[in-house]
């Protein structure tokens, strides 16, 4: 020991040599993960009950002998993969739910076809939906349907709910949902009519580009792809840390085009008038009142969520008119909300025991 400087020469040739052997092992650890693929996701068994257009109803085969009543439809975003709530086994929502003794299906979707740019606000709400809920209730035999809406799923969701009052919709579940868009940062690139041309942009390219929608999510953190990315790199040896990373980087990246048409009605009548939150909200000429909504509802909202922060999801609880209704603030960001180990420990079993006595 070096009694002026407090250096121990001695140990010095050790820990070049350990430095030296942490940056081969991550070397190696960076070659497997650029020569290998990464884990399956959406694997839990799945029939397609129906497929037309851009959108797809699966049924997941059911995994428990004593089945609810009630089935559960749950309604994606257009834009994002279903995968998300079906990643591996052990951190898969769908897996969890058919566990637990529930009968999913999921309406999920592709990518549009350049001949779909005309689809309208009402297409998903007066077809899609309603149409998925027929089957399912075909398929199960049963009239009543649970409903789980995922971000803008959710918002489609409660447009749905809203119009189709009377039925046949049994319980209503949001997740992370926005109502008040003059909240949504995310946003903020089409929110202003003074310097976004939504005609001009719809006009020209028909389907918007999943690109426009990923620029937008990283302006809101300008360096976080880069972060993540270092955050790999130190934790390249972690084998869990580097499964987490590429299933979550994998459905980030995996964003769908928006139908044109669609996209003109969002930005118009949801970004710049506000109508859900005003209560001025139409689709196809039939009014949307979310006061009209009067089933059992849950909405589920994360403390961290920086795409739908909670001053944009807020006022949902308030305006629901359901006498049986319940928000719930987790732990989490818009993503970890629903999937992964922390949704695992908090969201899955609240949602289990709050809809499981609503199914019978």
């Amino acid at each position: 020991m070096n009694a002026a400087t407090g250096l121990d020469f001695a140990s010095i040739p050790d820990r070049i040599q350990s430095e030296v052997q942490r940056a081969i092992q991550r070397s190696i650890k960076g070659v497997e993960y650029f020569s290998t693929s990464g884990p399956s996701l959406g694997s839990t068994p799945k029939d397609v009950l129906h497929s037309r257009g851009t959108m797809s109803l699966y049924h997941y085969r059911p995994m428990s002998d004593e089945i609810y009543r009630v089935p559960v439809l749950i309604v994606m975003a257009t834009t994002n993969r279903g995968y998300i709530l079906d990643l591996v086994p052990g951190q898969s929502f769908i897996e969890f739910l058919l566990k637990r003794g529930y009968d999913v299906y999921m309406l999920d979707w592709s990518a549009p076809r350049p001949e779909e740019k005309s689809l309208r606000m009402e297409d998903y709400v007066h077809d899609f939906i309603p149409d998925c809920v027929r089957r399912v209730q075909a398929d199960s035999g049963e009239q009543d349907v649970s409903v789980i809406g995922y971000c803008f799923g959710g918002v489609l969701s409660l447009l749905y709910g809203s119009i189709h009052k009377d039925g046949p919709m049994k319980n209503l579940i949001c997740f992370t949902t926005p109502i008040d868009f003059r909240e949504m940062k995310l946003f903020s690139n089409f929110s202003d009519r003074r310097y976004f041309d939504v005609d001009r942009l719809v006009d020209s390219v028909g389907n918007v580009p999943p690109e426009m929608i990923l620029s937008s999510f990283e302006m809101l953190r300008p360096a976080s792809r880069t972060v993540s990315q270092i955050q790999l790199w130190e934790n390249i040896w972690n084998d869990e840390f580097v499964k987490s990373y590429r299933m979550f980087d994998r459905w980030a990246t995996d964003t769908l085009p928006l139908a044109g048409e669609y996209f003109r009605a969002i930005t118009k009548d949801l970004m710049w008038d506000n109508k859900l939150f005003n209560d001025t909200m139409s689709v196809g000429g039939r009014a949307a009142k979310l006061e009209d909504i009067r089933v059992p509802f849950l909405h589920a909202v994360a403390e961290h969520d920086h795409i739908v922060p909670y001053d944009a999801a807020k006022h949902l609880i308030a305006k629901i008119g359901s006498g049986d209704k319940e928000e719930v603030m987790l732990k989490g960001g818009h993503v970890s909300l629903v999937a992964g180990a922390n949704a695992v420990k908090r969201l899955w079993p609240k949602l289990d025991s709050w809809l499981g006595k609503r199914s019978t």
